[in-house]
């Protein structure tokens, strides 16, 4: 495991994470039909179609997708450019995935909490979290860097 994160934000991108990529695999693939009605929490469930069930599907291997990237990073490196790097490109496809929620939202729906569901907490509150730790770690304020233990230097 890399051992270079801080405690907290290690937990956060080596587990926390990881963990909940993997409920977002799992959520289409066990109800196609709530998860793709559930991006938009208030709207009615209508029958899919197949191109709903197929984006819903790739959505969900997009999440599997990145959870193994997770885990592939940073369990192998202990390179700081190389954590530093995957963090910031997480960090920008947080953003657009908050904006993507947002346009498609509405600024009311995105912002009454009281009203999200299961979905919406991931596509919001989930993903403004990490986007937080992510900045976090980037900015030192969530501690620096430790010094990689075992690693064997290449000349």
């Amino acid at each position: 495991m890399s051992t270079i994160l801080p405690a907290f934000p290690r937990l956060v991108f080596t587990v926390i994470e990881p963990l909940a990529c993997i409920g977002g695999y799992l959520a289409p693939i066990l109800d196609t039909s709530f998860f793709a009605a559930s991006q938009v929490p208030t709207i009615t469930p209508t029958p899919l179609t197949s191109t709903t069930q197929i984006l819903a599907l790739q959505l969900g291997n997009c999440y599997g997708l990145i959870g193994l990237i997770a885990i592939g990073v940073l369990y192998s490196t202990s390179e700081p450019k190389v954590v530093r790097n995957y963090l910031i490109a997480c960090a920008i496809a947080d953003v657009g995935h908050l904006w993507v929620t947002y346009i498609v939202l509405g600024y009311a729906n995105f912002v009454d909490v009281k009203s999200w569901n299961s979905i919406a907490w991931g596509n919001i509150g989930f993903t403004f979290f990490v986007f937080v730790m992510r900045v976090g770690y980037l900015t030192g304020i969530l501690g620096k860097n430790k010094v990689a233990t075992g690693a064997k230097k290449i000349a």
